[in-house]
């Protein structure tokens, strides 16, 4: 349930930042849903082995080269969805990364905090 909670989160949060940024487009709130569970995917899937792959710069970084490896897993969901979810460079998919990442961490916060 509360993955399920997350995938609508992320699809919401995709339409507001397609109305919001002009480089990223998506098409509706289904092509949202499907790109946040392809996205929801490629984390379990695909994220670790990144991971591994980039731990020593990682490291060095003190864990900010995650916000990378979040940024490339977008543009790999962009490239599976073709051009209902489209996001124009690398630059931009950072910047949703860490809108994607603050606002997660709120909305986490805010409802599944336990007392």
């Amino acid at each position: 349930m509360r993955w399920l909670l997350g995938i609508v989160i992320n699809a919401v949060l995709f339409v507001a930042l397609a109305g919001w940024f002009q480089g990223f487009h998506v098409s509706g709130f289904g092509a949202a849903f499907v790109a946040s569970l392809i996205l929801s995917i490629l984390n379990m899937l695909v994220r670790p082995i990144l991971i591994i792959l980039t731990l020593p710069i990682t490291i060095l970084t003190l864990g900010l080269f995650l916000i990378v490896i979040n940024a490339m897993t977008l543009l790999l969901t962009d490239a599976i969805m073709g051009d209902a979810f489209d996001v124009s460079g690398f630059g931009l998919a950072l910047l949703v990364v860490i809108i994607m990442s603050i606002f997660n961490l709120v909305v986490q916060r805010v409802l599944f905090e336990k007392d």
